[in-house]
């Protein structure tokens, strides 16, 4: 069946949608009538048809598998992933150029990390700058985070 709400296909009997967590309800039959209702009403479904014209044409709506969309009050749409307020460019210039001071590592919350690679580029007489080098790099290449974890922004 395909959600009715954003056209991903889920389960036959999927209650919820896996893409935009739209509920369905499978509706009740009126044994009186055979027709399909919700809350006592017949419900027209998403291709125009009336469920009870929907029995008589020989079964459930193969689109939606017999389900009616029903907005939950709850639900909200996923946010989009969060991104830092610091720039991938400007951290990664930083780790290039003066990444043996840690100068990056200090413009993006990591202090203690700045300062260890200070130590380390003192101890080593400038061979330890290296590792800044590769930070730069991989800043520039998205695989840097800030101090609260949140991928640096374009």
């Amino acid at each position: 069946m395909f959600c009715p709400h954003c056209g991903n296909q889920v389960d036959d009997d999927a209650v919820f949608c896996t893409k935009c967590g739209a509920r369905f309800e499978r509706p009740a039959t009126d044994t009186v009538t055979g027709s399909q209702s919700v809350s006592g009403q017949t419900e027209n479904n998403f291709n125009g048809q009336s469920a009870a014209s929907e029995n008589a044409g020989g079964g459930e709506n193969p689109g939606n598998g017999g389900y009616v969309y029903t907005p939950d009050s709850n639900y909200r749409p996923p946010e989009p992933p969060k991104k830092s307020s610091k720039s991938k460019l400007a951290a990664g210039l930083l780790g290039i150029f003066l990444g043996a001071y840690g100068v990056h590592n200090f413009y993006l919350g990591k202090t203690s990390r700045g300062v260890a690679q200070i130590i380390v580029t003192l101890v080593t007489c400038g061979v330890g700058g290296i590792w800044g080098l590769i930070e730069g790099i991989l800043c520039l290449c998205g695989q840097y985070t800030d101090v609260d974890g949140l991928p640096l922004s374009d």
